[in-house]
């Protein structure tokens, strides 16, 4: 989906999913992926790398926000929000750019044969 800016204003971006960390306490993101949309759902997930898998399994650790509240908190995942389904991206510290990472995706489709 392609991100418009107009100023600070987002427009048919869809909502993204981030861990409630992450947004409660202001951490920078260091993980994000993308993953297929569906209706208003972006497909956009973001995560400060301090989640492990049990706190990521419990969905009420997990919360849905406007791609605004993130970029609020960590605007170095902007350039990001062009790229394709089934992009990851990590770095190992807040200073530290982006980089593209396997997050081993197997879509759907590709399970069945």
């Amino acid at each position: 989906m392609i991100m418009r800016s107009h100023g600070s204003q987002l427009d048919a971006f869809g909502f993204v999913l981030a861990a409630k960390n992450l947004v409660e306490n202001r951490l920078p993101v260091m993980f994000m992926y993308h993953e297929p949309g569906d209706g208003a759902y972006s497909g956009w997930c973001f995560f400060s790398g301090t989640e492990d898998q049990a706190y990521c399994d419990n969905p009420d650790n997990i919360g849905v926000y406007d791609i605004s509240t993130v970029i609020k908190i960590d605007s170095s995942v902007t350039p990001y929000l062009d790229s394709p389904v089934w992009s990851a991206f990590e770095r190992m510290s807040p200073d530290s750019p982006f980089s593209r990472c396997d997050f081993g995706f197997v879509p759907e489709d590709e399970n069945k044969h």
